[in-house]
């Protein structure tokens, strides 16, 4: 099965659960998106792309100060739950499109701000979804990525993707922040890391809330107890094997119109 297969057929299954997780709809860094939109397009408000939307937190947390919103996602069922939860809480500037982050269906120049939160880990290729990115962003626009990134030790790095794939088969990469910085330098944005953060796995929802089979439930348990001392250092494994993983916000910017 292809990649993108894959991807739409793990959130089919999970869209709800998605928009209920603590994970996903809490965090500091959700008031920090919709501080950033608020400085954009002072009046009118911006117009902001959400890439990998999920379950549509990020949309939900910038739409009051947006002009409006295009939440788009792989997946149709995430989408339809997006849909239904902007009803719900009145954001009626939230608009769905279904698509591939890698070849975007926008006109060149089209958004004020674009943003990604949680998502890019599940991507193909990220190189060309930072181009098409750049693309459609206005000059001087801004995108702010936000996700798990792994850390720079090599031995570390290691175990956060083994257990992230034996957790979710569409897991591609949890990139390391240089190597994000180096990514988004070459795709023509000026880029900064905005802040990090641990967020708590509790394991027994992380599981839960991606349906993982018993089977592998039980190879990440035995990873986990036999990594290494450092790692289990590192990420805080718990008991009940519960541990932390590392997040951080980047925000880049297009360079701005010729004076």
């Amino acid at each position: 099965m292809q990649q993108q297969a894959i991807v739409a057929r793990q959130f089919g299954t999970t869209a709800s659960a998605y928009l209920t997780s603590a994970v996903h709809a809490q965090g500091a860094d959700l008031t920090r998106l919709r501080a950033i939109a608020a400085t954009l397009a002072p009046g009118r408000g911006p117009l902001v792309l959400d890439l990998g939307c999920g379950a549509g937190h990020a949309s939900f947390a910038v739409a009051p100060v947006a002009q409006s919103v295009t939440a788009f996602d792989l997946s149709s069922e995430m989408l339809a739950v997006v849909s239904g939860a902007a009803r719900e809480r009145g954001h009626d500037n939230i608009v769905t499109q279904q698509g591939n982050a890698a070849s975007l269906p926008f006109a060149d120049a089209t958004f004020c701000m674009a943003m990604t939160r949680f998502s890019a880990h599940h991507w193909l290729d990220v190189p060309a979804a930072l181009r098409e990115v750049k693309r459609v962003l206005k000059p001087g626009g801004i995108f702010i990525v936000i996700d798990i990134t792994a850390p720079e030790a090599p031995l570390h790095d290691t175990t956060l993707q083994a257990v992230e794939l034996l957790r979710d088969g569409s897991h591609v990469r949890d990139y390391r922040p240089s190597e994000w910085l180096r990514m988004l330098d070459d795709a023509g944005f000026g880029a900064v890391r905005l802040d990090n953060w641990k967020l708590q796995m509790q394991f027994d929802d992380w599981t839960m809330r991606m349906r993982t089979p018993p089977e592998r439930v039980t190879a990440i348990r035995s990873l986990l107890r036999h990594a290494p001392a450092e790692s289990r250092a590192y990420f805080d494994v718990q008991p009940d094997d519960s541990f932390t993983i590392d997040s951080t916000m980047f925000k880049a910017q297009s360079a701005p119109a010729p004076v």
